[in-house]
């Protein structure tokens, strides 16, 4: 499952000396996401609960885990990467501050990659193959049709109106990419070649759709459970990928290549279920362009959200 693949990705994507880079290229998109905590901090009910819980917290690269701590009578790290969120901790220079982190180590959507894993393997993947790109992913799309997506997902210790303030530190698009993905990896050990027939193929276009739907709910339902009556919740994800040639033309048009992350009805779904006290968008650089590969960078949508 790709969703293993997360500890060796976050060793590389995270930590200190990856703050330090995006301190150089990227300090807007820090000084936001600080932004965005600070104001969800102050925000909170006097009445509601000093607990903080930060979802899809890794290293805390992006998030100013000090400042939650300072604020706070716990923080609660929920991940499924618990190196980086030791390392995270560690960071913490305050013996008191470090002593108030807690760490849950989870899969965020409740087990859906495992769910659809076990949908997989009843597949002849090379079969299907063999009777063509049709076959192959009407199965594919069945099997996301299918899927069991816990709404929302019920995870231990993790326990509902626990706590003041929940940040979703840019994890949303990888609830659903990494099971995604595993779908393809099957296309590539089957038959590479039909890659390119996914995206002629209405069935399982539309069935990604709403699997992609069903993820964001649940997390935003599983966002709101957690809060307790009075509390704040700070919703930081990537809207949209880019790909850039030369570095300095990251906002040129012309120049780049814009991948969509989520469906556009991303922000009818979060006012389904908050009230949007704030909201901004703003652009992420994390790759500058060499001569084997291009840069990259995303767009970022920031949100201060209340329970209606």
């Amino acid at each position: 499952m790709r969703i293993d693949t997360l500890t060796s990705y976050n060793s590389q994507m995270q930590g200190r000396e990856r703050r330090e880079w995006f301190r150089q290229h990227a300090p807007q998109h820090l000084k936001n996401c600080a932004t965005f905590v600070s104001k969800g901090l102050m925000l909170r009910d006097g009445s509601t609960s000093r607990s903080s819980l930060v979802l899809g917290a890794g290293a805390c690269t992006e998030v100013p885990l000090s400042d939650i701590g300072r604020s706070s009578e716990e923080v609660v790290l929920a991940d499924l990467d618990l190196n980086s969120m030791q390392r995270g901790r560690d960071e913490l220079l305050a013996a008191s501050l470090r002593k108030r982190v807690r760490f849950v180590q989870c899969d965020l959507t409740g087990g859906v990659s495992s769910n659809l894993t076990r949908l997989l393997r009843r597949e002849d993947w090379k079969a299907l193959a063999a009777q063509g790109s049709q076959a192959f992913f009407d199965a594919a799309a069945s099997c996301l049709e299918q899927c069991p997506v816990p709404d929302p997902p019920e995870i231990y210790t993790l326990r509902p109106g626990d706590f003041g303030l929940v940040v979703s530190s840019i994890v949303l698009t990888q609830l659903f990419s990494y099971p995604l993905l595993d779908i393809l990896d099957r296309a590539q050990q089957a038959a590479p070649d039909l890659l390119l027939d996914q995206e002629r193929h209405r069935r399982y276009q539309d069935a990604a759709q709403s699997f992609r739907v069903r993820i964001i709910n649940a997390h935003l339902h599983h966002i709101r459970a957690l809060l307790d009556l009075g509390g704040v919740a700070v919703l930081l994800t990537d809207i949209r990928g880019f790909a850039f040639d030369v570095y300095g033309t990251d906002h040129d048009a012309t120049h780049r290549r814009t991948i969509p992350l989520v469906p556009r009805v991303l922000p009818d779904l979060i006012r389904d279920v908050f009230d949007v006290t704030e909201e901004s968008q703003w652009e992420w650089l994390t790759d500058l362009p060499d001569k084997e590969r291009p840069g990259r960078g995303y767009e970022i949508a920031g949100y201060i959200l209340q329970p209606k």
